[in-house]
């Protein structure tokens, strides 16, 4: 998987909102300068967190943008489809097609099942993190544990925690 820059930058700037107490604006030239970006490209990346209905922006002296709503009502994973979309197993077949509408393994792909269990797994992850997890610190402990549960979206015959596999370093 690969984050965009404008995923990236995205995330950090609605993070900066979600830093602030709910409701309370922030101008765009404070998160340019505290996020080290020009005021244009903040401008972007807001405009698309503003069409997603993520945020707010607010008129007047006061104003500048502000968290639709509360940091842990909003997902890493309507960010980051607000952002430019989200990693799924069609995506990637469909990029590496070559000259063809459709791959050429359509329906008969080993690596199409691995992306697609992949991509349901970020899915899984994606949806349950929130914005104020990540601004609290606490995404990153929470990840094992959602792994960990079963989830409708992941096969019943594939739903299991996911483990570490140990390669053993024996006859070499």
């Amino acid at each position: 998987m690969k984050i965009t820059a404008q995923e990236e930058y995205g995330l950090r700037c609605i993070m900066h909102l979600a830093r602030k107490p709910f409701g309370e604006t922030v101008n765009v030239r404070q998160i340019a300068q505290h996020e080290g970006l020009s005021v244009a490209y903040v401008e972007k990346l807001l405009y698309l967190l503003n069409r997603a209905g993520l945020t707010e922006s607010v008129r007047g002296a006061q104003g500048g943008y502000r968290l639709a709503y509360p940091a842990e009502q909003i997902t890493l994973r309507q960010v980051l489809d607000a952002l430019g979309g989200v990693l799924t197993a069609d995506s990637l077949c469909s990029q590496f097609s070559g000259d063809r509408e459709i791959c050429v393994h359509h329906g008969g792909c080993e690596l199409h099942s691995v992306w697609s269990f992949v991509a349901d797994y970020l899915s899984v992850v994606f949806n349950r993190i929130t914005l104020k997890h990540l601004v609290d610190g606490e995404a990153r402990p929470l990840v094992p544990s959602i792994l960990s549960r079963t989830d409708s979206t992941i096969p019943l015959s594939e739903r299991q925690p996911l483990e570490v596999i140990q390669t053993s370093s024996e006859g070499r």
